[in-house]
């Protein structure tokens, strides 16, 4: 049975029908509602929302025109991602936490480059 990642719906409206997607950061997601039980220290590579259309177009304005980020509306139940595997129920063992800031700093300059560019026309 695959766990991994599936895509979901629009996580501002829920309309099953999406047209654009953000990746973030695993500890992004402590931004989204309703985030609070998700570890996000436990997340493997980015996290994925999803969004219809129309929420698509107020995304890409309120990013890169306004400067707002969307983060605060988007229901984090409905983000996809990896969660790793629970070694720690599994074999009475803890793990150490994850370093996730070569990913964190890999997806900052990717969207500063996608920043610049709709800037430069």
């Amino acid at each position: 049975m695959y766990t991994g990642k599936t895509e979901k719906p629009c996580c501002l409206c829920g309309d099953p029908e999406t047209t654009g997607r953000l990746d973030i950061p695993p500890r992004a997601l402590q931004l989204c509602k309703h985030s609070d039980p998700i570890a996000w220290q436990d997340i493997v590579g980015e996290v994925s929302l999803y969004f219809c259309a129309s929420d698509w177009e107020m995304v890409q304005e309120l990013v890169l025109e306004v400067g707002v980020t969307p983060l605060p509306r988007c229901n984090a139940g409905r983000a996809s991602f990896d969660l790793r595997e629970d070694f720690e129920a599994l074999l009475n063992d803890v793990r150490e936490e994850p370093n996730q800031r070569p990913l964190e700093a890999e997806m900052r300059e990717d969207a500063d480059a996608a920043i610049a560019a709709h800037e430069d026309g």
